[in-house]
């Protein structure tokens, strides 16, 4: 980079200003013009070059002044070259942090080293980089402290895997604010569900069984035990499930899928869960039981009820739940969901009287919270 291509924001003297000025402000001054003509400008291999030589003087022997003046000019910048920041970055604390926090250029090689041997300061700062890689969540985990690893938790741009989460609760076993960010996390690893479920709970075992799935038979020994704290709802969990086929196969070698709980999962609007119940129980494909359960007449559902073995009491509650189904518009917005259980329900319990009384008071107790859910709707709108 020559004069000449720096006379709108650098002149000659700035140069010497940065290299030998006579106080640390004018050098800091003249570091910062530099930076931000670097940040701005697209150079030439030579004017990059150039640029890189000085950066380096800089870097080597510069005051911390001037350092900090151009670790926070180029914190984010794709120009900064990778091995000033890679220097910058075991600076000082108040020269490293802003690198560590923004620096697309520092590699996951560079983070994972640094995550090794430094202190909680350069720890958080790297948990709040907009990205993270597994890799370098994984090294958080096995090396920072646990407040640094709730930090990354609670970012939305870091990526976590089983490997990682796992370590972080085997070294903070008992660390409540580590868990409650693993519960609060939009996926979790099925082995990091099932370690957490072992430990948890209380309120914090329900936020974990509500968000997310659980192992299709871990679900069911948990709602089979009898500890208070496994009040597991079965139908709630089918919602979360990847693989509804898999799921329903483990309810019905485990004898869970009964009449009761098909009528309960279709009451709560768990449709899909009902169409591979049928298709499970009657031993045809699911796509044929699907057509049989939403056909428009009337023998296309007896048909497969029938052939599921049913009981031919359930039958009308079955009947008023699908006609419910087939009648309700949705509207696309966050209510729908709720309307639709609402509705569904309280035709079920309208139309069909000899429910038997567990399957009556589950319904009544999920009419309850769907009618809670809409009117917190309600007054957050309000």
């Amino acid at each position: 980079m020559g004069v000449s291509t720096l006379r709108v924001n650098l002149s000659e003297a700035d140069i010497r200003a940065l290299i030998k000025g006579d106080t640390d402000e004018d050098r800091a001054l003249a570091c910062y013009r530099l930076c931000r003509r670097i940040d701005t400008v697209t150079l030439t291999d030579e004017e990059r070059a150039y640029a890189e030589q000085i950066l380096q003087i800089v870097v080597t022997g510069a005051a911390e002044r001037v350092r900090r003046a151009l670790a926070v000019t180029l914190k984010a910048s794709p120009n900064l070259p990778p091995e000033i920041a890679a220097k910058l970055a075991r600076d000082i604390e108040s020269i490293a942090v802003p690198l560590l926090e923004s620096s697309p250029v520092l590699n996951d090689e560079d983070l994972v080293e640094i995550l090794e041997s430094v202190e909680p300061a350069r720890q958080y700062a790297i948990a709040r980089r907009e990205t993270l890689s597994e890799t370098v969540t994984t090294a958080l985990c096995n090396f920072a402290v646990d407040g640094a690893i709730i930090e990354a938790l609670h970012n939305g741009g870091a990526e976590f895997n089983d490997v990682g989460m796992t370590r972080a609760l085997d070294r903070f076993p008992t660390a409540r604010a580590l868990q409650e960010a693993m519960v609060e996390r939009p996926i979790l690893p099925v082995l990091v569900s099932e370690k957490l479920a072992a430990r948890l709970t209380g309120e914090l075992f329900d936020r974990l069984v509500e968000k997310h799935a659980m192992p299709p038979q871990m679900a069911i020994d948990l709602a089979t035990n009898t500890r208070e704290r496994a009040g597991i709802d079965l139908i709630a969990q089918a919602g979360l499930q990847a693989d509804m086929k898999r799921y329903v196969q483990q309810l019905h070698l485990n004898g869970r899928l009964t009449p009761s709980f098909v009528l309960r999962a279709l009451c709560q609007g768990e449709v899909r869960l009902v169409e591979y119940a049928f298709a499970e129980l009657a031993g045809i494909p699911h796509n044929k039981a699907w057509l049989l359960v939403h056909d428009g007449g009337t023998m296309g559902l007896r048909a497969i009820f029938e052939r599921a073995n049913m009981p031919p009491s359930l039958y009308p509650a079955f009947r008023a739940a699908i006609e419910v189904l087939h009648e309700t518009e949705f509207d696309g917005t966050a209510d729908d969901r709720i309307r639709f259980r609402k509705r569904m329900i309280e035709r079920v319990l309208t139309r069909f009287q000899s429910i038997p009384d567990e399957d009556l008071n589950y319904l009544l107790e999920k009419l309850d919270y769907v009618r809670e859910e809409a009117e917190e709707k309600r007054v957050a709108v309000g």
